[in-house]
C-alpha cells in the first residue's frame, strides 16, 4: 500500500506540473497580451445577418498556423525524418503569433469569450500533441533511424505522402473529418518486416487511433451545434454582374450603384477568388460587414515592412508574414505582391 501510494502521489505531481506547464501559455496571452487602441467606427453597407465580427480575421490565424504546421512537417519528412522538424520552434511560433494577434485585435473590437475559448482549447492540444511526438521522435524515433541506417524504410515514405495529404486537406476541410483510420490500415497494408517498418507502424498507428477517437468526439459535438457558415458576402465594384455567370460558387445577391453584393466560399477558395478578382481588375468595398482584413504573404526576407508578425517556414528558407490591411486596399495590394518580392499565401476571412 505505501508503494501504490508513493506512485498515486508521483502521479498526481505529474499531472499538476503537465497541468501548469500547458496553462502557462494561456495565463501569458491573457495576462500579457492586451493591446491598446480602440477599434474605429464603420458604417457597414451589408446587413447585419450577414456580419462576421473583425476580430475574427486575427483570431482565424492560429488555426492556420497549426495547418502551416502540418505543412512544414510533410515538407522536412519528406525527405528527412520526423526528428529533424523543430517541433519546440512550432509550438512556440503558435503563441507569440497568438500574442500579437491578441495585441492587434483592440485595434479591431473585442474578441468574444467563444473564439478564445476555441483557439486556447486547439492551442493547448496542438501543444499537448507536438510535445508528446518530440519526445517520442527524438529518443525511440531517432534510435529506430539509426538501426534502420540512410536508406529510408518503405513506410517512411507512405508516412509523408499521408502528412502531405493531411496538409493539403486542411487547407478547406476540418481537420476531424480526414480519415486517420484508412491511414493506421495504409500502413499495415504496406509496412514491410524490417524493423523501422514495424516501429513506423506501432508508433503512428496509435497516434492515428487517438486522432481518430478525438474526432469522432469534436465531430458528435459539431454536429449538435451545428458547423460554422460555409459562404460569406461582400461588396464589389469594377465588374458587371454577368461577369459572375462563369463563376458557379459565386451568388450575385443584388445590384448597387457602381456595386455588387456577392456570396463567396469561405476558408482556402476564398482565397483563390479574391486573387483571381483583383487580377481580373475588381476592387472590394467590404467584406462581411468588414473593412480591415488579415492575409499572409511569402518572401525570402525575415522581415516585411508593416507586417505585425514575421516567422521563418522551416525547411523551405524562406519567411511567413502576417500583414493587416484595409478591405479597400486589398486588390491593389494583391495585384503588386510580385513586385514587391512578396507571394500570397492566405487570405482570412473572419
Amino acid at each position: 500500500m505505501t508503494r501504490i501510494w508513493r506512485v498515486t502521489k508521483w502521479l498526481a505531481l505529474l499531472c499538476l506540473v503537465l497541468g501548469i506547464g500547458l496553462a502557462a501559455p494561456v495565463a501569458y496571452v491573457e495576462l500579457a497580451c492586451r493591446g491598446e487602441g480602440a477599434p474605429q467606427p464603420y458604417n457597414a453597407v451589408i446587413d447585419p445577418a450577414h456580419h462576421r465580427a473583425e476580430t475574427r480575421t486575427l483570431m482565424t490565424y492560429p488555426e492556420w498556423d497549426i495547418v502551416h504546421a502540418y505543412e512544414d512537417y510533410a515538407h522536412v519528412i519528406a525527405t528527412a525524418d520526423p526528428h529533424d522538424y523543430g517541433y519546440l520552434s512550432a509550438v512556440g511560433g503558435f503563441w507569440s503569433s497568438l500574442c500579437t494577434l491578441r495585441q492587434e485585435a483592440a485595434t479591431l473590437g473585442p474578441v468574444d469569450g467563444a473564439t478564445k475559448q476555441m483557439v486556447y482549447v486547439i492551442g493547448l492540444s496542438f501543444t499537448a500533441e507536438l510535445l508528446l511526438k518530440a519526445a517520442y521522435e527524438e529518443t525511440i524515433g531517432r534510435a529506430a533511424t539509426i538501426l534502420r541506417g540512410p536508406e529510408r524504410a518503405s513506410l517512411d515514405d507512405v508516412s509523408a505522402h499521408q502528412a502531405a495529404a493531411y496538409a493539403a486537406f486542411l487547407q478547406q476541410v476540418p481537420w476531424y473529418q480526414w480519415n486517420f483510420r484508412a491511414d493506421a490500415e495504409d500502413l499495415r497494408a504496406q509496412a514491410s518486416d524490417q524493423w523501422r517498418d514495424r516501429e513506423r507502424r506501432f508508433a503512428l498507428g496509435v497516434e492515428y487511433g487517438v486522432k481518430a477517437a478525438y474526432a469522432d468526439a469534436i465531430a458528435q459535438a459539431v454536429a449538435q451545434v451545428g458547423p460554422d457558415d460555409l459562404t460569406l458576402r461582400m461588396i464589389v465594384h469594377g465588374a458587371e454582374a454577368s461577369y459572375f455567370d462563369a463563376i458557379p460558387e459565386v451568388a450575385v445577391v443584388r445590384e448597387m450603384p457602381g456595386a455588387i453584393e456577392i456570396e463567396t466560399p469561405r476558408y482556402r477558395a476564398l482565397t483563390h477568388l479574391l486573387h483571381r478578382f483583383a487580377l481580373d481588375g475588381l476592387t472590394f468595398v467590404e467584406i462581411a460587414g468588414n473593412d480591415d482584413i488579415l492575409l499572409t504573404a511569402l518572401s525570402d526576407r525575415a522581415t516585411e515592412p508593416g507586417a505585425i508578425f514575421s516567422r521563418a517556414r522551416q525547411g523551405r528558407g524562406d519567411h511567413r508574414h502576417l500583414i493587416v490591411l484595409k478591405v479597400t486596399d486589398l486588390a491593389a495590394r494583391l495585384r503588386d505582391l510580385s513586385t514587391t518580392g512578396l507571394s500570397l499565401e492566405h487570405i482570412h476571412d473572419y
